[in-house]
């Protein structure tokens, strides 16, 4: 099995603001832009086999903006759908719902076009892709690259390391960074977290 890379969308005003920005297809702010730019050292010393982005914009033009090409767009990659919490801070939420945390408590209902998922849902949504990602492995040689979004990356890589959704708790993910799954003696590992050229 080859290296799995995670690259989550440059920043957005809304991610700037701490918004929740889910199905929203809000852009990327400048500076954004210039954090996608700085990752393409950093793409362009890996052989990329196979990548994949979410249909949202800001996903789609930080691939663009990083080099890869030929990139498949899946909606499994689109963030979660956070429902009626949409485009509200956490701590906008937690005025009215005290204690509230994503991973473990999941969202209030939204619209019927985006009613909202479960921890589990966007679990069950993340499992989908890593197979996506293995039958890519299987196929190509080198490395598969995701370009998506901070919380459903952080629910991926709980799934690839076996953990449940929640634990994607324990993964905080910056705009603009690269992050790389391997393997130690055969077993899932992160190799690299939030990375940026120089850190």
């Amino acid at each position: 099995m080859g290296d799995l890379f995670l690259v989550r969308h440059g920043e957005t005003s809304w991610s700037r603001s701490g918004r929740h920005t889910g199905s929203t297809d809000v852009p990327l702010t400048e500076d954004g832009r210039a954090q996608a730019r700085r990752l393409v050292p950093l793409i362009r010393s890996h052989r990329i086999g196979a990548a994949f982005v979410s249909p949202l914009r800001r996903a789609r033009e930080t691939a663009e903006l990083i080099g890869l090409h030929d990139v498949r767009v899946d909606a499994d990659l689109r963030e979660w759908d956070y429902g009626g919490y949409e485009g509200i801070t956490t701590e906008e939420i937690q005025r009215t719902r005290p204690g509230w945390f994503l991973f473990t408590d999941g969202v209030a209902p939204g619209p019927p076009d985006h009613p909202g998922e479960t921890p589990e849902q966007v679990g069950e949504r993340a499992d989908r892709m890593l197979a996506k990602v293995d039958a890519a492995h299987a196929d190509t040689e080198g490395c598969v690259a995701l370009v998506g979004h901070g919380h459903f990356l952080r629910v991926l890589t709980a799934r690839r390391l076996g953990l449940p959704p929640s634990a994607g708790a324990l993964f905080q993910l910056a705009t603009g960074t690269l992050c790389r799954l391997g393997t130690e003696h055969g077993r899932p590992v992160i190799a690299g977290w939030n990375v940026r050229p120089g850190s």
